[in-house]
């Protein structure tokens, strides 16, 4: 008896599992491309913005020179809109910065929530540092609470590093009544203030990320990128996000 030909087992096998490859990738381009956003680029903005996030906002200090807080306002792109601003106040024991008290009431003019930080310079006297914040800032009910600005330790060791940031945190909330937001960057918290600081709202600094900052840690804002570009604003600025939404957003500001 003759064999049947088999010759069609195998195209047929081939067939199916070029279809198959085909259905992936086009499955894998749909959830990469239209279902699964960690991030998007925003023309306007200039730069990726990670998506999930309800509130956005920048930070600017003098390096921004003079800003037109009413275009900022009224800036657009795709519903993201500057939903808060924290402004550069002081720096070390006698410094205030520039543009501080014109973006201060310019900000509240334009009803953009405010907050101020101080740039701590680590070895300067950790008192008059505070008092340099409080005689400068204003703070009111609406503003953000205050914020201690932590990049450098020069040549403090860890445990004085982590004595003076306490001390300036705590005349600070002595003085306004709400605990200080402190910001750094990943690595230099993890060397610092890992321990003994996790009662203190947490801003942490970390780029080139795609959904959220590598950090174990809870946090309350993250920078995510230093190069986006705003309306009214010549200069590139910071980008941030909240970590919740708009009802947690009030409870962080003055009461």
């Amino acid at each position: 008896m003759p064999r049947k030909n088999n010759r069609k087992q195998p195209r047929t096998f081939i067939k199916i599992f070029i279809a198959l490859c085909i259905v992936f990738a086009v499955v894998y381009y749909l959830v990469n491309s239209f279902l699964i956003q960690p991030h998007v680029f925003y023309p306007g903005f200039n730069i990726e913005i990670p998506s999930g996030y309800d509130i956005h906002g920048i930070d600017v200090s003098r390096y921004q020179q003079l800003i037109n807080w009413q275009e900022v306002k009224n800036m657009e792109v795709n519903g993201i809109r500057i939903g808060f601003v924290f402004i550069k106040a002081t720096e070390g024991r006698s410094r205030v910065d520039d543009q501080f008290r014109r973006n201060w009431y310019n900000a509240e003019l334009q009803n953009i929530p405010r907050g101020a930080y101080h740039f701590f310079i680590p070895g300067r006297d950790p008192v008059l540092q505070a008092n340099n914040y409080i005689q400068m800032v204003p703070l009111k009910s609406g503003d953000m609470p205050p914020v201690l600005d932590v990049e450098k330790a020069g040549r403090l060791s860890v445990t004085q590093m982590q004595k003076d940031v306490l001390t300036w945190l705590m005349l600070i909330e002595k003085k306004y009544g709400v605990k200080p937001i402190l910001y750094t960057n990943i690595n230099f918290y993890l060397k610092y203030f890992s321990k003994g600081f996790n009662d203190y709202p947490l801003w942490i600094a970390h780029y080139l990320q795609p959904d959220k900052p590598r950090i174990n840690y809870k946090w309350a804002f993250w920078q995510h990128s230093e190069s986006g570009t705003v309306d009214g604003i010549q200069s590139p600025v910071d980008f941030n996000v909240f970590s919740g939404d708009s009802s947690d957003f009030k409870k962080i500001l003055l009461p």
